[in-house]
């Protein structure tokens, strides 16, 4: 799973959360990305090459939470 917008690091990304700021997840392959609940998430997008991972709460489509 993917995050938009794409961070480049995950301390972006827990920054924006804390914020308040709209923070979606999605899956760029054949399954679909959770509305609800909790998912890992790995950044920033390809054809970059990954360097961070986390795992989040969502609710609705939107990280809520990052939990680690």
């Amino acid at each position: 799973m993917y995050v938009t917008p794409n961070f480049k690091s995950k301390k972006e990304m827990k920054a924006a959360v804390v914020a308040g700021q709209r923070v979606e997840v999605f899956s760029p392959g054949p399954f679909p990305a959770p509305t609800n609940g909790e998912t890992s998430i790995e950044g920033p997008h390809f054809p970059k090459p990954h360097t961070w991972y986390a795992r989040v709460r969502v609710e609705n489509g939107l990280v809520v939470k990052v939990l680690s």
